[in-house]
């Protein structure tokens, strides 16, 4: 197709005589992308990679809805006659950020195999998977919690779709724009969380018309239609880059850095936590203050545990651009302490804390999580900067973007470590006052990591102002 005879979907007319055009060839790979060209920038180039970001958001914030409605699902159960333990249902809330940590890493390579434009589609009618086998599974009558399990990890796939995303995007941006546009792809796929755990209790008990028990297959249901127009909107206004490579040189090498390591480790605390408690924020409510679990407000059944990962989205952005001002390792430093502090006045204040007191507390919590995935993810590029050898053959950009993919898989392991440690608390001593302590202790150290590694005095980080 003629790029300067393309329909409105194409948007490759140039602007005036002597602008760059978009060179598009079948299934709208884009040929002569040069995001770095002032001119192809400023000409066509700025409002298709807008486009993109547009349908890249709204298909990654599916991916995260998917990704953890059964953290508020979960919660309705028992009223639909499905009976399950403690344990069971941690284990329900948990497999999803497991699964979406473990698919993170394949689907980083995904963009450069199959095209940003065709990966988006696929991904999202990937979805389909989990949200009709929900729907399906819920319409029976006690289903073995083996399949429960099983659909439940399937859900793991909208996990994956950050890493794709977040991948294709990079492809689209100059240097200099990179990362506003990969901070707004990033909050924007987080608050699918919330979305998710605002809307499952209102639809389950709308959409139940009366009925006594909760119509659960309307949890999966309803993302449906969503997922169908998300793929067809990626298919019609989307692009592939033929320059989008793998760097398989340049990841194979990344895992060799220590930092990556190191900051995944952080990583696991920052992003790792923000999952791990959004996933089980709402069992957490119904376990310890049952009379607030739900609210019904004309006839439908309202959550608050949608706050927590609502507040964490909006805070992420607000993290990156204070690590901009003052520094990462400044910001992940005090926003950790102050997490540790946030866990242990949850613990010492467990016993008789009013259900008003405990939100406010998880609220803050949350808070910190989006300021510390948003300081913790901006030390990166310039960590690898510093400490990659100017002689290295691969460079520190190709390790560091491909640290990038790495540290955010790792980190999402945190998403399943922290239902879990919560879990075994409850299992062998009766509370949950033992986890917070773990976490409590495991933020003190993490807040230690990143003084005495990149903000101890003398040290080349500490001079750069990591």
């Amino acid at each position: 197709q003629n790029p300067a005879q393309a329909g409105p979907s194409d948007t490759s007319a140039s602007h005036s005589s002597g602008d760059p055009r978009i060179e598009m060839t079948e299934g709208r790979w884009i040929t002569n992308w040069d995001a770095e060209d002032p001119a192809f920038w400023n000409g066509p180039g700025r409002q298709v990679a807008r486009q993109n970001l547009i349908w890249s958001v709204f298909c990654e914030f599916l991916g995260f809805a998917v990704w953890q409605m059964w953290s508020v699902t979960v919660i309705f159960l028992p009223q639909a006659g499905i009976d399950l333990t403690s344990s069971q249902q941690f284990w329900l809330v948990s497999l999803p950020p497991l699964v979406g940590a473990a698919t993170r890493i394949p689907y980083s390579f995904t963009v450069p195999i199959f095209g940003g434009r065709n990966w988006t589609v696929i991904s999202a009618l990937l979805l389909l998977i989990p949200t009709l086998a929900t729907a399906l599974m819920l319409t029976a009558d006690n289903p073995p919690v083996w399949i429960l399990f099983i659909i439940a990890a399937t859900a793991g796939l909208g996990g994956g779709n950050f890493a794709s995303s977040m991948s294709n995007i990079t492809f689209f941006y100059p240097k200099a724009e990179k990362g506003a546009a990969l901070g707004i792809n990033a909050a924007g796929g987080n608050l699918g969380v919330a979305v998710a755990q605002l809307v499952i209790p209102i639809a389950v008990t709308v959409f139940a018309f009366g009925a006594f028990e909760p119509n659960l297959s309307v949890a999966g249901l309803i993302w449906v239609p969503l997922i169908l127009l998300a793929a067809w909107g990626a298919r019609r206004y989307m692009h592939n880059l033929s320059n989008a490579t793998n760097d398989i040189k340049g990841s194979l090498s990344a895992l060799k850095e220590k930092h990556l390591w190191i900051i995944s480790f952080l990583y696991v605390g920052a992003f790792g936590s923000f999952m791990g408690f959004g996933s089980v924020f709402p069992t957490l409510i119904k376990a310890q203050f049952p009379d607030f679990s739900s609210f019904t407000v004309l006839g439908a059944a309202l959550s608050l545990a949608f706050m927590g990962p609502l507040v964490g989205s909006l805070a992420r952005p607000y993290g990156g651009k204070l690590a901009d001002r003052i520094g990462g390792a400044r910001v992940s430093i005090v926003v950790f302490l102050c997490m540790a502090l946030v866990t242990a006045t949850m613990v010492m204040l467990l016993d008789g804390i009013s259900f008003g007191v405990y939100l406010v507390l998880f609220l803050m919590l949350f808070t910190l999580t989006g300021l510390a995935n948003g300081s913790t993810y901006r030390m990166i590029p310039t960590v690898f900067e510093l400490s990659v050898p100017a002689d290295d053959p691969v460079g520190h950009e190709r390790k560091s973007a491909a640290a990038l993919g790495y540290i955010g898989a790792i980190g999402g392991f945190g998403g399943f470590a922290i239902p879990q440690v919560l879990n075994l608390s409850q299992s062998t001593t009766g509370s949950f006052a033992t986890a917070f302590w773990v976490f409590a202790g495991a933020y003190v150290v993490m807040a230690a990591v990143v003084w005495v590694v990149y903000r101890r005095p003398g040290t080349r980080f500490a001079a750069a102002n990591v």
